[in-house]
């Protein structure tokens, strides 16, 4: 079990560099600036002593809390903050209180990553190890773009001009996050979009039926800042190929098959090692149809199921487990989630969120590490 009063910290350890992840999650009932002090502290103080520095970061908060929080996070960090800032995502005020957690992915080696920029704004990092070079995009947004599927087209173009910046262009993407407001309104456009963006860029080809796709998560949680989605992601280009992409995982056929352009997981190559990251994941069956309506206790343990499927085709266990976040429809659900699954070992962060069905109550993304 978690202790809510802990900041839990995982780390990989290899010749060429280290990474650490650390999931900051709050206490009930105290004041956000005395918490988000304690988070942001602990956070700091790890980085500091693993001679680490940030990669990506995740902070899921209250819509109005964000300018006391970055204000906060700004001072503690002190020279840890490079002026990126992290994906700000908004989800309603919860038991714990106006915070729901923070997340961070850390490297310590012989380069720090470096700040990415585009149109002026910071928006992600790069790191180069030998020959292999990582991005972590963070964030990513284009509120100025108007309507939501317009935001989403212009999220991609700002993307692909990232990529192709000398990043390794698309096909080096290994795991994307789609943050989307208002999920249930526009999802099955959001999809198409998405899945005319990869074919016109060759991720899906028609003609020789080779699809490769990232792993995926996409969610009803909000971006700060006027945006009505954003995205997040993270890329591996150099030596050779980097990435497998598992269409199908564990007990689920390929998503492609009922119109959604990702991968179940994709196991890549990151800076200490071989990492497996597990898409969004909920009760869903093997010919894509929802089980277990209406029955959190039940969906939750089908998404469990299918999730540690997945782990175990890699040789993953829940001690592997780096970080995870767990998206619940009401509090009834985190409610159920807590009671139930108290003992889940895996670090994470748990938001409230609509999900891409109206009849899912439950989805959680995992990141291991393959041990071989």
């Amino acid at each position: 079990m978690i202790d809510p009063v802990q900041i839990v910290t995982r780390t990989i350890d290899s010749e060429q560099a280290a990474e650490v992840y650390v999931t900051a999650i709050p206490r009930a009932s105290v004041p956000l600036e005395a918490e988000a002090r304690r988070m942001f502290a602990g956070i700091r103080d790890v980085l500091r002593s693993g001679g680490a520095r940030l990669f990506q970061e995740r902070v899921f908060a209250a819509d109005e809390t964000f300018e006391a929080i970055m204000a906060i996070r700004a001072e503690t960090y002190g020279d840890l903050d490079d002026g990126v800032p992290p994906a700000r995502l908004i989800v309603p005020e919860e038991a714990s209180g106006k915070i729901a957690g923070i997340q961070v992915h850390a490297v310590r080696g012989p380069s720090s990553p470096e700040p990415v920029r585009l149109e002026g704004s910071v928006c992600g990092r790069t790191l180069c190890l030998g020959d292999r070079m990582f991005l972590g995009l963070s964030g990513l947004a284009a509120p100025e773009a108007g309507a939501p599927p317009d935001q989403a087209r212009v999220m991609f173009d700002k993307a692909l001009r990232i990529l192709d910046g000398g990043a390794g262009g698309i096909e080096a993407v290994a795991r994307t996050w789609w943050w989307l407001g208002d999920i249930l309104a526009w999802y099955d456009e959001f999809n198409r979009l998405r899945t005319r963006f990869f074919s016109e860029h060759g991720l899906i080809d028609g003609r020789t039926g080779r699809v490769r796709l990232p792993a995926s998560t996409g969610i009803g949680v909000r971006p700060a800042g006027g945006a009505a989605c954003a995205m997040d992601l993270i890329a591996v280009t150099g030596g050779g190929e980097a990435t497998e992409f598992l269409l199908a995982g564990g007990r689920q056929q390929p998503a492609f098959d009922y119109g959604s352009a990702f991968s179940r997981a994709a196991r890549t190559l990151m800076p200490a090692g071989e990492t497996l990251f597990v898409s969004g994941t909920a009760a869903i069956d093997a010919s894509g149809a929802t089980v277990h309506a209406g029955d959190a206790a039940a969906q939750i343990e089908a998404t469990l199921a299918n999730v540690r499927a997945i782990l175990d085709g890699a040789g993953c266990r829940d001690e592997d487990v780096l970080q995870a976040i767990a998206y619940c429809k009401t509090p009834a659900v985190e409610d159920v989630l807590n009671a139930r699954w108290a003992d889940l070992s895996w670090p994470r962060v748990t938001a409230i969120a609509d999900v891409c069905r109206d009849d899912l109550l439950f989805e959680i993304e995992a990141t291991a590490v393959v041990r071989r």
